[in-house]
């Protein structure tokens, strides 16, 4: 079983890829067959999904997200681990390099651990 502090290196490590807008660091913290899901809405309310099974199918999709918003200013604000299981509160000012606002959001990130990668990553984010 993964020790806890092995899963909060893992997550930060995570964490820290992303806002440096690292696709390849982020996806080496998943297994090859994680099932990866975003689930929120955007700044004008519309709901957003996204889901994909194995890193052949999201790693497209981390790619776009990582090209089209960039994050700054990120802070964990509370982060549970139980077992393999992790559950992450954090802030992040989120820039769209689309329309170039940077909107401050809110997310919970839900994790399972398997073999020292994550095996099931679930988002849920709301703008703030």
């Amino acid at each position: 079983m993964t020790e806890r502090v092995e899963i909060e290196h893992l997550l930060l490590e995570l964490y820290a890829a992303r806002v440096r807008g690292d696709l390849a660091a982020v996806c080496a913290t998943f297994t090859h067959d994680a099932y990866f899901q975003v689930a929120g809405a955007s700044s004008n309310a519309s709901p957003i999904v996204m889901n994909a099974l194995g890193i052949s199918e999201f790693r497209p999709l981390l790619a776009i997200m990582i090209k089209s918003f960039k994050l700054s200013e990120q802070i964990i604000l509370a982060m549970l681990i139980d077992g393999a299981q992790a559950a992450v509160h954090w802030r992040a000012k989120v820039h769209s390099r689309i329309t170039g606002s940077t909107v401050l959001t809110e997310l919970i990130d839900v994790v399972e651990v398997r073999d020292g990668r994550i095996g099931s990553y679930t988002e849920f984010f709301v703008p703030r």
